[in-house]
Order: C-alpha cells, then structure tokens, then sequence
C-alpha cells in the first residue's frame, strides 16, 4: 500500500508533523529469519538465575514497618503505635469534619478541572502556606522575597530544599538534633550533603540540653546548613524558649549558619498556629535567610494526601526570582508536577474561616 506524501510546502503545521511522523514510519526494521542466532548475555537472566539474585531482602522501616506488623496480626485486641496518626475511639482512621467539609466544597465546585498543576503547585496553597508559617503581614512577602513550592508532604519539601542546597551553596555539611526524626540522615545524605550532629537532648534532665547545643552549633564550620524542628520535636517533644531561640538565632546569624527549618507539627506544641511560628519568624524578622519546610498530614490529618512546601527566604526579590526558577529544574525530573487534590483542600481550609 503506497503512504501519503507530504511536501515541505505545506503550510499547515499538521501536515508538517504528519510529514514527520511517515518519514519515521517509512523506515523498516530489519526483519528476522529462522537462521538468525539470537545470543544472550552472561547477565540476561532469561535462562538461568535473576541479575538480581544477590539483591539481600531490606528491613521494614523502623517506624511504618510496625504498621506493616499491625496488619498482618489477626489479633482483635492490637494496637498500632506506629505511625502517629488521627484515630477514633474504636481505633479507627480519623477524617477531620474540617477536612470533609472542604472536599464537599470541593465537589460541588463544577468548575474544577484535573489539568497538571505547574511545576511549582497550585499558586492559591502556596501563598496561603507562606501566609501560615510567615505571618500574614511579613515584610518578607510583602517584598516578594520569598519563593514558595508545592512539594509532596514534609519528606517531598526537605529533599527538594537538600537537591537544590547540594547543587547550589556552598557548604555541604547539614547539622541535625540528635536525636531527631528517622528519616533526616537518609533525606540529606541522599541528596548529597554530609550529615553531623548537634546535641540536642538531656536523658538525665529529660529536657533540652541548652548548653551542648550552642557549644556544638558554635564549633560548626561558618556558612554549614543547621536544620531546626520550628515546633514539637520529633521525636522529644521538647523545644527551646523562646529566648533560648533568640540566643540560638544570634550564635547562628554571627557565624553565618543556614537555618532549614522543619515544620510538621505547626499547631500542636502551643495549640496556637501563631506560638508554633515564632521559631521561625524570629530568624525572618532579622532579614536574613532560610529555609523552611511544611507539611499538612499531621495539623490537617491529610497523611495519605501528600501536601506540603517549600519556602525559601531570600535577601531580596531578584534573589527569590532565581531561586525558584532553580527550585523548577529540581522539581521537574523528581515529580514534574504536585498533586492537586490535597493542596485544594488546604488552600479551602486555610482562605474560608467559616469551613475551621
């Protein structure tokens, strides 16, 4: 059967892209015969063992492997300490009224579409966010020095703040609270970044070991990366004063020492999303910089929703504008681009006082 031909004179972009995509078509594979020899690699693994036989079974994650262990026990009396999560009564998974009240909403909303999100997010949760953890009337906003990404959940906006460090500062060395949460070591190290230590926490006192902290963070090399839990450290519970974080927001502003602050639990150390915040707006009001990531599945009960952001504080609006057409080439091969559904029921949350 003879194929349509198409001239270069054709004006229409279709016929142009059709004339393409038949040149393509037009050329043959080699067709095989019966005589052919088809030989495979000593690693093909089609006859004989896996490639991947000497692949050793991992361990379940110490934290979501107890769930793991929860599901599978037949006992009708168990109890799953694991994951800390919103449960009834009766032990079973909590959607908050506020929550089903925003995706109702969301529902009856004819007008929404499920078209790609662009890299960034949804631009109405990521101004809403930055609003949350920064104060509605921060300077920083209103000069348009902060950039804010949608990312997924707090994990997402830590490991898209760590690629961008890696790539992008100058200094490799993160330091972190001993202890903290499980999963800190391996987002950073992965990313590329050389993950220490500070003293964070007093067994004997059961308290904040104040004095081992500025010591550690004092002997830091100027310019390191310092992560910071905002509120409610995890795994403690115990934070810093709030001039306990004014003398740790002097030792690291007189060294130069970057502050990445985690905020996942905006809400519960004070029951004020204000008190929780004061961390870090203390460390924006003095003009510097920093990063900030946040997350929605505890505050808002969205665990298997994803949602969070990343915020980055800059000097000056050029500065943000860069930053985030940067923080676009780390997200791009990640994720491409956020989920919508939960960063919708945030952004309805957090704009309509009448659904809280």
């Amino acid at each position: 059967m003879r194929r349509p031909e198409f001239t270069s004179s054709s004006s229409s972009p279709t016929d142009r892209r059709l004339s393409v995509l038949v040149r393509h078509l037009a050329t043959s594979s080699p067709v095989m015969d019966s005589q052919t020899t088809v030989t495979f690699s000593p690693t093909s693994g089609f006859h004989g063992d896996s490639v991947f036989s000497h692949v050793v079974r991992a361990p379940e994650d110490p934290i979501l492997g107890v769930t793991v262990a929860y599901n599978k026990d037949p006992s009708p009396v168990k109890l799953n300490l694991g994951v800390g999560a919103y449960r009834t009564e009766e032990g079973k998974p909590l959607v908050l009224n506020v929550v089903r009240k925003a995706e109702q909403m969301l529902v009856n909303d004819r007008s929404r579409v499920k078209e790609y999100l662009p890299i960034v997010g949804l631009a109405e949760f990521n101004k809403l966010s930055a609003k949350l953890i920064f104060g509605a009337d921060s300077p920083a906003i209103r000069e348009n020095r902060v950039t804010t990404v949608q990312c997924l959940s707090g994990t997402g906006s830590l490991r898209v703040g760590a690629e961008f460090l890696a790539r992008h500062y100058h200094q490799r060395s993160i330091y972190i609270p001993q202890p903290t949460w499980g999963n800190h070591p391996k987002i950073f190290t992965l990313s590329g970044l050389s993950v220490k230590t500070y003293r964070y926490y007093d067994p004997a006192t059961r308290g904040l070991n104040f004095q081992g902290l500025l010591e550690d963070l004092g002997s830091a090399p100027s310019g390191s990366i310092v992560l910071l839990h905002a509120c409610a450290h995890n795994p403690t519970g115990v934070d810093p004063t709030l001039e306990q974080w004014e003398q740790i927001r002097q030792l690291m502003r007189s060294k130069a020492l970057l502050p990445f602050f985690d905020s996942a639990y905006q809400g519960f150390a004070s029951g004020s999303l204000d008190a929780d915040a004061m961390s870090v707006r203390m460390f924006v009001a003095d003009g510097g910089e920093c990063f900030v990531a946040q997350s929605y599945a505890k505050n808002m009960g969205l665990y298997g929703e994803r949602v969070g952001a990343l915020s980055v504080v800059c000097k000056t609006a050029d500065v943000a504008s860069k930053v985030e057409s940067q923080l676009k080439l780390v997200i791009r091969p990640m994720f491409s681009n956020p989920p919508i559904h939960g960063a919708s029921i945030v952004a309805t949350i957090l704009k309509d006082r009448n659904t809280r």
